[in-house]
């Protein structure tokens, strides 16, 4: 049904903006989570949904629709920490379905748009893993570049590399061509990684997707390559002009000259062809050696394409076909509560372990106590367990006719099962909260994300090793970890003499980590990596950031209230200014970039567009940050300067906008001038 739009110039509903803007703000945290940090919250369903809701709105809404709104972009953006690569062409996204309806209904307009023509169709796997751009020269492997935003992504070429099926010459009659495909890890790989990664005592991955993710995040190609992942090719770019006449040509085409594709792509001569392969598709799931989460249907004929066209963000002539949740019953044996290190009391399902998704299933959260009475769970029901986008499972409904009686309800206690103090309701949020500091769960995982790869980057120092530390009393806070001696460690389970001397030199190192990381490492509350960048940036000391006020926090980019509110109550607490006075007298909380103090651009923040003749993004942004600036992503009125090279996007008619002064590759440098 298509929604109805507002007539021209009537006034929004307030009730409408404001929904439109929570949903903005939360598909680009989503976004943010799946592309960048390699760590989903929720199902492609959920996500779905809200971006149905988003583009529902702003069709009865128009007024609504923002340049930088999620449904005009395909999602994601590029990494600072590599080079950036303007796609020759945008590298789109699909649109998800979830029914055969849907199914039918593409079809129906796809053959309404060709003038009544039915179209042959091309049926592959979707792979569940990253989207990647790969180009070849004169047969021989030269660049490869993620989506990022669909306009520009990240070179990550020395990391594909590695990727053992990834030919480095092909046999093509085409000079110079471009494919694009899915880097994916095979299931048995990230089991292996996994089991490795739990003997040594760090944290698993919740699938292969986020871990493919995180390694192509590396910077470090040597440790890729210890990383088995796979690539499989499923587009060629400008196929027409390279004298093809269909897909199915192309996917020929490129198994022929040695890349590698799906052996499961399927020709389908019709709409009924296309509902059998999918059918098939689902029933063989369970049993690829690769995770898949749907199908992908794409018109065959590449004239037939071209007439289709594309919208802003997905091609008309393809959709993705996800498949359904997979479900499975199974007994809640108990709950347990969980704290974490912002003291948020998170209740766990213990659940007798159960098949699900190709993986055995023992746990799984319950979010808070209002799902608990939601879903009027109770402990020795049978519940109903769903792993929907092969993301983390969750306990979707409860056998009512299954009860005999002995179930019992499950109430909330009053005390921190972890240290007996007091819970509390958080107002910020639907959630109970421990407010004591000392709490030691809340310490472990402090500490946990205090060593994590980007706060402190303390190797050796994963989940296990901390519960080590803190059982054997050594450790009570962040600093008692830099008065750690091998020899006192060598006395602790697990650790050897090699092994001990190694965990002191990489707590030693971490004192040289940025000072944006140090910010983010304390784990202040509502704080992440970028706002700590923000931070860092404005208050380069810890002096600085102690006489920060709420008012003062409030003029920084990215900080409401409750943030601002959060950073003066941390370090407010006089157990937080203790620890903050012992780090700094350790050696730990010295910012080790002055420059941000110092630098000739200290104070002014730029935003960079487009591809520089001499330099690459990730040294245009090592430049400005070694004179003392910040490279932001996005263009506003707080920006100094936007530095403008070839073909560049929508940020400079944002410059023009909110009259940002635009410097070229020459202005740039002068301004730069010497370190």
């Amino acid at each position: 049904m298509t929604a109805r739009k507002t007539r021209v110039g009537a006034p929004v509903p307030a009730d409408a903006t404001a929904r439109a803007a929570v949903l903005r703000r939360e598909i680009r945290r989503h976004d943010t989570l799946y592309y960048q940090d390699a760590a989903p919250e929720i199902s492609d369903a959920a996500y779905d949904a809200l971006a149905r809701e988003l583009r529902d709105l702003e069709a009865r809404h128009p007024s609504l629709v923002t340049a930088d709104s999620p449904t005009q972009k395909p999602g994601g953006t590029p990494d600072v920490a590599f080079p950036s690569v303007r796609h020759a062409v945008p590298m789109l996204s699909l649109d998800n379905t979830y029914n055969v309806e849907e199914v039918r209904a593409f079809h129906d307009r796809v053959v309404g748009l060709l003038g009544g023509t039915e179209p042959t169709y091309v049926v592959e796997p979707k792979l569940d893993g990253v989207a990647v751009s790969v180009a070849y020269e004169k047969g021989r492997y030269v660049r490869a570049v993620t989506r990022g935003d669909g306009v520009q992504g990240d070179d990550i070429t020395r990391n594909v590399a590695t990727l053992h099926n990834l030919p480095a010459k092909v046999q093509a009659a085409w000079p110079r061509f471009e494919v694009r495909g899915e880097i994916y890890m095979p299931l048995d790989a990230f089991r292996r990684y996994n089991e490795q990664r739990a003997e040594a005592g760090e944290k698993t991955f919740a699938n292969p997707r986020n871990l493919t993710a995180g390694s192509l995040k590396l910077l470090d190609a040597a440790q890729v390559a210890a990383r088995p992942m796979e690539l499989c090719v499923y587009h060629l770019v400008e196929a027409e002009r390279l004298g093809f006449a269909s897909h199915w040509q192309v996917l020929t085409a490129l198994r022929q000259a040695g890349l590698p594709t799906n052996p499961h792509n399927r020709a389908c001569a019709s709409l009924d062809g296309v509902l059998d392969a999918l059918a098939a598709l689902e029933a063989l799931r369970n049993d690829l050696p690769y995770q898949i989460d749907g199908a992908v249907v794409k018109v065959d004929g590449l004239g037939a394409q071209r007439e289709l066209g594309t919208t802003a963000k997905s091609p008309r002539w393809g959709m993705a076909f996800k498949f359904a949740a997979q479900r499975a019953e199974t007994t809640l044996r108990g709950i347990v509560l969980q704290v974490g290190r912002t003291g948020n009391v998170t209740p766990v399902a213990d659940l007798e372990p159960v098949w699900l998704g190709g993986t055995t299933i023992s746990r799984a959260t319950l979010h808070n106590r209002d799902e608990i009475d939601r879903l009027g769970v109770r402990v020795g029901d049978t519940v109903l367990l769903e792993r929907g986008g092969e993301v983390i499972p969750k306990v979707v409904g409860v056998r009512d006719d299954l009860r005999t009686g002995k179930e019992k309800k499950f109430r909330f206690p009053k005390l921190c099962p972890s240290c007996g103090g007091p819970l509390v309701d958080s107002e910020e949020e639907v959630a109970i909260r421990c407010d004591n500091p000392s709490c030691p769960q809340q310490l472990e995982r402090r500490l946990e994300h205090f060593a994590s790869r980007n706060a402190m980057d303390i190797a050796g120092l994963g989940s296990q090793n901390v519960k080590l530390l803190l059982d054997s009393g050594l450790v009570h806070s962040f600093a008692d970890l830099y008065r750690l001696r091998a020899e006192e460690l060598i006395a602790v389970e697990r650790f050897a003499a090699k092994s001990a001397q190694n965990l002191v030199a990489s707590i030693a190192a971490s004192k040289e980590r940025p000072w944006r990381n140090k910010l983010f490492a304390l784990g202040i509350r509502h704080v992440g990596l970028q706002g700590a960048a923000v931070l860092a940036h404005r208050y380069p000391t810890l002096v600085a950031l102690r006489s920060a006020t709420e008012a003062d926090l409030q003029t920084l980019e990215d900080v409401g209230p409750r943030v601002a509110a959060s950073i003066v109550a941390f370090v407010a607490r006089a157990d937080n200014r203790r620890l903050l006075e012992d780090l700094e007298r350790l050696g730990v909380l010295v910012p080790r970039d002055e420059a941000a103090a110092t630098g000739t651009l200290a104070g002014k923040t730029f935003v960079l567009t487009g591809t520089l003749a001499r330099r690459t993004r990730g040294e245009a942004q090592a430049a400005i940050e070694a004179r003392g600036g910040r490279v932001a992503g996005s263009v506003s009125k707080k920006t100094d300067y936007v530095v403008a090279g070839d073909s560049p996007g929508s940020k400079l008619d944002q410059a023009h906008k909110n009259g940002v002064p635009v410097l070229d590759e020459a202005q740039f440098d002068q301004l730069l001038g010497p370190v």
